[in-house]
């Protein structure tokens, strides 16, 4: 094997394993504060956002918040330099995500939804 072609295997080869970490490193970055998604029931007519069929691999902070017995999902870790957020899924996309689908159920401070049958506020809280 030529030179220049072994140097552009091993280049190559570095690339990808330095993609492959910048893919995984950021999940276990979280020295930093704990975020929750909080879903409180509440009674209104205003419009809400349907999550019904929402899936646990699209929406895990909302699905454990609906799912747990004190309506706050498990706990989002920041890092100190905001790099997860670029890398990851947070509580914080999910509100957006569902600001932008249904625009006219978004609150102040998050998003009311509707799961089977009740109206819930939706939003980030940091204890």
């Amino acid at each position: 094997m030529r030179r220049v072609t072994r140097n552009l295997l091993v280049a190559i080869a570095l690339v990808v394993v330095a993609l492959l970490a910048l893919g995984a490193l950021p999940s276990y970055l979280g020295g930093g504060d704990p975020y929750y998604l909080t879903a409180e029931p509440i009674e209104t007519a205003e419009p809400a956002a349907d999550v019904n069929n929402a899936s646990e691999r699209r929406w895990p902070f909302l699905t454990s918040a609906l799912a747990s017995d004190d309506g706050r999902s498990d706990p989002y870790l920041s890092d100190a330099y905001g790099i997860k957020e670029w890398f990851t899924h947070t509580p914080f996309d999910e509100v957006d995500a569902l600001t932008r689908q249904t625009p006219e159920a978004a609150t102040d401070d998050g998003v009311r939804v509707r799961y089977d049958g009740a109206v819930y506020r939706v939003e980030v809280v940091q204890p």
